[in-house]
């Protein structure tokens, strides 16, 4: 066993913010707070899920350009790796933060750089991984997903460092995303797993489910799993409000 914690928070962002809410910058702030020690932070952001996309990778960089307590890098994957070595720099990193979008491009990607292994090995060396949505979803075995279109679709492929699905944005308005997860579930689609509304993180310590995460007052998360032929439970798991 390594002597290392191992720890991965998965969030689901909030994708509508009603006004004084707090947005999902809090979740990653709750996620560079998990990373052991003190002084600054190291935490490389991939954008791998949205193409590595100027937008998001601008947007990301000024969220941190004035924080003292984080050392921020990059890594873009297109059209070549945008690091000399990419598995020295992501060892190096206190925490690596992936964004959300499409975990199926995401993962083929990924697949082609060799990182499924290299992100085993920082897990096992005791660095944070975590995201929201797609990032969410990749450390898991799988889950429903848009990445091929708005109906959702069974996500399978994922890194699998927690044996759990994983179902995000269980309550987003719009996409009957918690029937749908349900569904896969009581199929046998989805092996068992946690679903998390908008504004909650699931912390896993190891491979098991350490705490559920808020952001938002009275969002939870669930597990769910198969019950009787072709059914499910889902029993709330509450959420610590941060």
């Amino acid at each position: 066993m390594p002597s290392a914690t191992r720890q991965i928070f998965a969030y689901s962002g909030v994708l509508v913010t009603e006004p004084g809410q707090r947005s999902s910058a809090a979740l990653t702030d709750h996620a560079i707070s998990l990373a052991p020690g003190g002084g600054r932070k190291r935490v490389c952001y991939l954008p791998t899920a949205v193409g590595d996309s100027p937008v998001h990778v601008d947007a990301k960089s000024a969220e941190f350009a004035s924080r003292a307590d984080v050392e921020f890098s990059v890594l873009r994957l297109f059209t070549q790796p945008s690091v000399p070595d990419v598995r020295e720099h992501l060892l190096d990193q206190d925490v690596i933060l992936v964004e959300g979008g499409s975990v199926a491009n995401l993962m083929a990607v990924w697949r082609t750089h060799g990182l499924p292994s290299i992100l085993r090995e920082c897990w096992e060396a005791g660095i944070v991984l975590a995201g929201p949505s797609a990032g969410s979803l990749c450390w898991h075995l799988g889950g429903p997903t848009d990445s091929f279109s708005d109906e959702l679709d069974a996500f399978t492929d994922g890194l699998g460092l927690v044996p759990y699905s994983n179902g995000v944005h269980d309550d987003f308005p719009g996409q009957p995303r918690r029937q749908v997860y349900r569904g896969m579930v009581a199929g046998g689609v989805l092996t068992a797993g946690f679903a998390s509304e908008d504004g909650v993180g699931l912390h896993y310590v190891g491979t098991e489910l350490n705490e559920a995460v808020t952001i938002v007052p009275g969002k939870q998360a669930w597990w769910v799993r198969p019950d009787r032929p072709g059914g499910y439970a889902a029993e709330p798991v509450r959420a610590r409000l941060i």
